[in-house]
């Protein structure tokens, strides 16, 4: 049985429940119903919320925190404060010679000029435990809530809450009236509960990164005007009241009295819930293996032809995705125009969606395949956001290079080198284990959670093969779904796949800010008329080399040295060129001598690493002629 039949036999089997051969870590778990009534004359909700929470934890939680997300978004907020402190660091100047500045566009000053109509609110009205009533303290963005009784490990307690929500005008993922004229992209829009796990709570502030949940179900009722058209996660559950494309084929749609639609959605095993309205929203399903994505648009003389054009091209890019990445468990997925560029939720995503189709595809798929990296391994973006940013650019540039022909004449992780040779050069690289909101600059943790990251698993390829990469990512999809793993849990499925002890490889690569620069020091004949190639690595990281020789005649062959600290070797590559392996190099001598048979006055060619996977920060010096 191969790998992905093993795996889909697997999820069948369990649905979207962890399998039982995963590692033990606990989880806590969630159960959200809730009930909101959205007034669009004034763009603001009331809802209910009644939380299920069970603590499977071996400790006792004397209080909980809640996220309040769009408190973020007033004059004088956090993220408003960061926001502008940032924009003051110049970080280059464009082709015309103006000032680059690091701002994060969508947000830029924009909250500080917003007039009270314009601001995101969620205000908490009540909150009782189990029926009593508990006090709560609103510090912005988190609400802290000191227990009257604790609860006790391995127990189960309901919260119930009553909260009203203003919506923002368009910033940063969330608000109403966006640049492409979608009335509303409801993400982050309800008062969620903060992940504890093995390290304690997680109560981040909003300032401007990404997100950390728990995994549970939802149940969802929002009552909206009837000329609205909802997207969301999950699934309708009255779709033949709603219509609009949701209702099964052939039924005769039968709307309820009165000026609102009570639109019902459920979703289970997931770590939040989105969703986004509009009247003009157009939408159309395209089947796929196993499940149906749906697409919602503002039908324009673009999107006409782009969206069902999209829509028509998932299902040759999920083949790549199952095959390599693993299957996707739920059985739909929504691409919603909204927001202000693109993000991910579980079971659907939000992304601008006016340009041109090949634009348009690559945006759904890097949000997509988030699907795997944050909405099923569920990765703490704070800590981690290359495990999430970095995996998902990775996949997205493989999906896209396997499925695009116009993507072929490019190594498909070209932009991601680049990305990160740029911000070598920049001098604004930071260890890839600084929190996500504690970079200096929004350029260094840009060019870092994405583009690094993405190397790092390009070049994982190199050191350990690629075929025991992509089977390790196979792996840790089966092994940590719905676990939370960190970078250790990563690197210890790849070692298992691989048998290479990686440990070097990440304290270097996260811990440090060390480059890798491997030279051609000198070529000579020594006394027993052997040729050395003598080798030398000129900055800190060590690596293993892969080294192509080629004789003036045309014959090639690759010298493997592998590095002491992997103890072990990856396997041959290319079974059309054959490969010497050579005794291991020490990672505290600055040379290594490559001794070969072949006479020097018959060399064509010395190549380090002709594959161009290493990140060498100097490849000028990696490739001599004779």
């Amino acid at each position: 049985m191969s790998v992905v039949k093993g795996l889909m036999v697997c999820l069948l089997a369990v649905g979207v429940v962890p399998a039982q051969a995963q590692p033990d870590r606990w989880q806590q778990r969630v159960k959200y119903v809730m009930d909101v009534n959205v007034d669009a004359t004034t763009n603001r909700f009331t809802g209910k919320q009644k939380l299920e929470y069970t603590n499977n934890s071996p400790d006792t939680l004397y209080k909980v925190f809640y996220h309040l997300y769009w408190n973020a978004f007033q004059p004088g907020s956090m993220m408003d404060v960061r926001s502008r402190e940032l924009g003051k660091i110049v970080i280059g100047r464009d082709s015309k010679g103006n000032e680059r500045r690091d701002w994060d566009y969508r947000v830029a000053d924009k909250i500080s000029k917003f007039t009270p109509e314009q601001t995101g609110y969620q205000h908490v009205l009540s909150l009782k435990r189990d029926g009593v009533p508990q006090s709560f303290n609103m510090l912005e963005t988190i609400l802290e809530v000191p227990l009257k009784k604790p609860i006790l490990p391995h127990s189960t307690t309901t919260f119930e809450m009553e909260f009203e929500a203003q919506v923002p005008v368009q910033t940063r993922r969330s608000g109403r009236n966006n640049s492409e004229g979608v009335d509303y992209s409801m993400a982050q829009w309800y008062p969620k509960m903060c992940e504890y796990d093995y390290e304690g709570w997680h109560a981040t502030p909003y300032i401007a990164r990404e997100f950390y949940g728990v995994w549970g179900d939802y149940d969802v009722k929002i009552a909206m005007d009837k000329k609205f058209v909802i997207a969301a996660t999950g699934y309708l559950q009255n779709p033949n009241q709603i219509g609009y494309g949701y209702e099964m084929m052939g039924t005769k749609v039968i709307r309820p009295a009165g000026e609102k639609l009570n639109w019902h959605f459920i979703a289970n095993n997931v770590h939040d819930f989105v969703w986004a309205a509009d009247p003009d929203y157009k939408h159309i399903t395209q089947q796929v293996d196993g499940f149906v994505a749906h697409f919602f648009y503002i039908e324009n003389d673009i999107t006409k032809d782009t969206w069902p054009a999209f829509a028509k091209m998932i299902p040759r890019a999920y083949e790549y995705i199952k095959a390599h990445y693993g299957p996707y468990p739920y059985k739909s997925f929504s691409f919603i125009q909204g927001g202000d560029g693109g993000m991910e939720y579980p079971m659907a995503t939000l992304i601008m969606g006016n340009g041109k189709l090949e634009g348009l595809y690559g945006l759904g798929v890097h949000e997509w395949m988030h699907s795997w990296y944050q909405g099923m391994l569920g990765t703490n973006e704070s800590l981690y956001p290359w495990m999430d940013e970095g995996f998902t650019t990775f996949a997205e540039n493989n999906v896209l290079y396997h499925t695009l022909d116009s993507t072929r004449e490019a190594f498909a992780q070209e932009s991601s080198y680049n990305g990160y040779f740029n911000l070598v050069k920049s001098g604004y690289e930071e260890p890839m284990s600084t929190h996500a909101d504690h970079f200096k600059t929004n350029y260094g943790y840009t060019q870092t959670a994405y583009n690094k990251g993405a190397v790092f698993l390009e070049q994982l390829g190199y050191v350990i093969g690629t075929e025991n990469r992509d089977k390790g990512l196979l792996r840790y999809y089966a092994d940590w779904r719905f676990k939370h793993p960190n970078p250790n849990d990563f690197i210890r499925e790849m070692e298992k796949e691989s048998g290479i002890a990686l440990d070097w490889y990440k304290q270097y690569l996260l811990y440090s800010v060390k480059h890798i620069d491997y030279g051609i020091d000198t070529v000579y004949t020594n006394d027993n008329n052997k040729t050395v190639i003598r080798l030398r690595r000129i900055d800190d990281f060590p690596m293993p080399v892969d080294l192509l020789v080629t004789t003036k005649a045309g014959k090639q062959t690759m010298h493997y040295v592998p590095l002491s600290l992997m103890y072990g070797s990856k396997p041959n590559e290319n079974g059309n060129i054959m490969r010497t392996v050579h005794e291991a190099w020490r990672w505290t001598s600055p040379t290594y001598d490559v001794v070969i048979d072949t006479p020097l006055n018959e060399l064509g060619e010395i190549v380090i690493d002709p594959g161009l996977r290493m990140a060498d920060i100097n490849r000028s010096n990696n490739i001599l002629k004779f």
